[in-house]
């Protein structure tokens, strides 16, 4: 049979493997970097036979990203053999592939702790050094339990249990047997870039009732190299934590044993959450929003009534008043539609933009809280469009040119994804479909690319995500656009048309940072805690040499504080170096000292917090600097700045 290759047909005899197949159509180095096959729509070991009736077979790269997934569950099998040689009494439980990495879940006495980690990737080396192949053998579900339990291996035991009965794959390489469907690489030799990274603790099936097991992670990469650039992300991560930073630089705290999830805002952290809390409503009423604010309790009716309580009632919270059950908003499109129903709107009243900086509360697992990335207390720059359906694309285009202008204004790299209907969604299949198609149409209108998240809409409509990249190449989850024709319905939204006639509108959801507490964090984290200067909470520090120029340091600091400036004077008796360094650490982005020569020519000597020296400059020419700094950012996403 003929079977294509890349563009090559390749005569393959019967009984051929894929392996045997690709090695004829591939180079040699390109046959070298192959770890598995792709038929169709199944992933296979090279040395599985050709599938009866395949006419195309596709070679699994090292580097992509099926190629790592196949590489990395194959090191957590080396993994695990090498804990079982160490740990005898180890009982192995399930070790997938996972972003970036893969980890393995053991039942042991004592739980693992780093100080393993050299005697286990010792260990690897050897089982890695011998080249063991994997080997795919095919059992019944009698015989998988029956294995398992003469290895003592309870928890293999307990999953193949609960397989079909049937044909069921087990993997081996060496004395290490695995219950796994594969594929897996050819041999162990080809394990050859990994590093344990962590210990966690891990509950059996996720369930809290059952025993804790000691997890270990660990990445693995098709070369040192990629594994070497990792590793490098991995301790830039660390260096700008924003938990970390946020202490260091004083913005935040959180006391979990009070208020677990929710954030204690210290001044200069607070200082700068208000300057972009200002930005954004300035920006929202210049471009035709209008600032509105809800409740922050409704009664469970009401929540009944949208679908959240239906849909979304596992994270909210609920209190009682005089026997009635109020619902503590998660989100603030009920309240929105509430103010719309004031009185009935004419088609020449729409669109209308409501914009809320709305705090909401959601209820999500103390396991997960991280910082100010997962909370149950946050702050969403949430708005609220209810237009007419013929007015429906250009205000999502509208919505998309601020997020084009503020991405830019950050200095964030995006990707666009349309998520469309969930399996718990209400409305229906028409509506479902008019919201799809609009936000298609105004993603290809607007000249994006985009990929499907199938599935993963909100709960009454589908959305835009807006996933950015940071300094460091990760992605996080920012701006959302949702279409929605369901909640207006059901709350009974209305306007007069030009007919005369009462017509339905249109509401569309969005958030453009998000929630300010996640997006403060990630922003942190972006900069590593350097702040541009028009959003730093102290845009510069004047340090004085001696006691003698705290006069005109105090001069400078007032006259640069008139012009707007966030400015503070640091006159303690300490050396200048000392101070200076001080400065830096806090990330404040102008250090302006005053000594003799300074206070003659009547200026400041003006460094940055790079450590770059600017020279003396007079307190005008120091505040020309600093604005104009302060602008820079802001002709990216062509809007301009005023700090006053």
């Amino acid at each position: 049979m003929d079977i294509s290759v890349e563009g090559k047909e390749i005569a393959a005899s019967a009984g051929a493997t894929c392996g045997d197949v690709l090695k004829q159509a591939l180079s040699g180095k390109r046959f070298k970097e192959t770890l598995a096959c792709r038929a169709g729509e199944q992933l296979l070991d090279l040395g599985a036979p050709v599938p009866a009736g395949a006419t195309e077979l596709a070679p699994v790269l090292a580097d992509s990203p099926e190629g790592l997934a196949v590489l990395r569950h194959s090191a957590s099998h080396v993994m695990a053999a090498a804990v079982k040689k160490l740990f005898p009494a180890a009982r192995v439980t399930i070790g997938p592939s996972i972003e970036n990495g893969f980890y393995y879940d053991f039942d042991v006495e004592r739980p693992f702790t780093p100080e393993d980690f050299d005697a286990i990737e010792a260990e690897m080396a050897r089982i890695v050094e011998a080249a063991v192949p994997f080997e795919r053998i095919e059992v019944s579900r009698d015989e998988a339990v029956r294995l398992f339990s003469e290895m003592g291996e309870s928890y293999k035991v307990e999953l193949a249990k609960d397989l079909e009965d049937g044909t069921i794959t087990l993997y081996r390489n060496g004395d290490f047997v695995d219950l796994c469907r594969g594929p897996h690489i050819p041999h162990t030799g080809l394990v050859r870039a990994y590093k344990l990274l962590s210990v966690a603790g891990a509950y059996w099936r996720g369930d809290e009732k059952n025993r804790m097991l000691s997890r270990i992670y660990a990445t693995a990469f098709a070369d040192a190299r990629a594994l070497r650039e990792h590793l490098h992300r991995i301790e830039e991560a660390k260096r700008r934590d924003h938990r970390k930073l946020g202490r260091e630089l004083e913005l935040f705290a959180f006391h979990e044993d009070v208020a677990p999830g929710m954030v204690y805002w210290l001044p200069k952290g607070m200082l700068l959450r208000t300057i972009l809390e200002d930005f954004l409503r300035k920006e929202h009423l210049k471009r035709g929003y209008e600032l509105v604010q809800g409740p922050q309790i409704l009664r469970r009716e009401l929540w009944e009534k949208s679908g959240h309580y239906a849909n979304y009632r596992e994270n909210m919270y609920f209190t009682e008043i005089e026997g009635d059950i109020y619902g503590i908003k998660p989100m603030n499109c009920v309240s929105h539609m509430l103010i719309y129903n004031a009185h009935l709107r004419s088609y020449r009243e729409l669109p209308q933009r409501y914009f809320e900086l709305g705090v909401v509360h959601r209820h999500e697992k103390s396991g997960v809280l991280h910082g100010l990335l997962r909370v149950r207390q946050f702050t969403q720059d949430d708005a609220h469009i209810l237009c007419a359906p013929e007015q429906l694309e250009d205000e999502i285009i509208g919505v998309i040119a601020l997020v084009r202008d503020l991405m830019a204004l950050f200095g964030f790299e995006y990707r666009v994804v349309i998520s469309t209907r969930p399996e718990k969604a209400i409305g229906s299949d028409e509506d479902w479909e008019r919201a799809t198609s609009a936000l298609v149409k105004a993603v290809e209108r607007a000249g994006l690319s985009y990929s499907v998240n199938a599935g993963d809409g909100a709960f009454y409509g589908p959305k835009i995500d807006v996933k950015v990249t940071d300094a460091i190449g990760r992605e996080w989850q920012l701006s959302t656009i949702q279409c929605d024709f369901t909640l207006p319905d059901r709350f009974a939204l209305e306007y007069v048309g030009q007919d005369g006639e009462r017509h339905r509108p249109v509401m569309v959801h969005r958030a453009i940072l998000g929630s300010l507490e996640r997006f403060i964090g990630v922003l942190t984290e972006h900069y590593a805690g350097a702040f541009p200067a028009w959003l730093a909470p102290v845009q510069a520090r004047i340090l004085t040499v001696t006691d003698a120029h705290n006069a005109f340091a105090e001069e400078a600091r007032a006259a640069l504080s008139r012009e707007g400036f966030r400015v503070e004077a640091d006159t303690r008796n300490e050396k200048l170096g000392f101070k200076v360094r001080e400065a830096q650490l806090a990330k404040i982005p102008y250090i302006l000292v005053v000594g003799d020569k300074e206070v003659e020519a009547g200026g400041m000597n003006v460094r940055l917090r790079t450590g770059e020296n600017l020279g003396v400059k007079t307190v005008a020419e120091t505040a020309a600097l600093i604005a104009g700094d302060c602008a820079e950012p802001f002709k990216r996403g062509g809007m301009s700045y005023r700090f006053s």
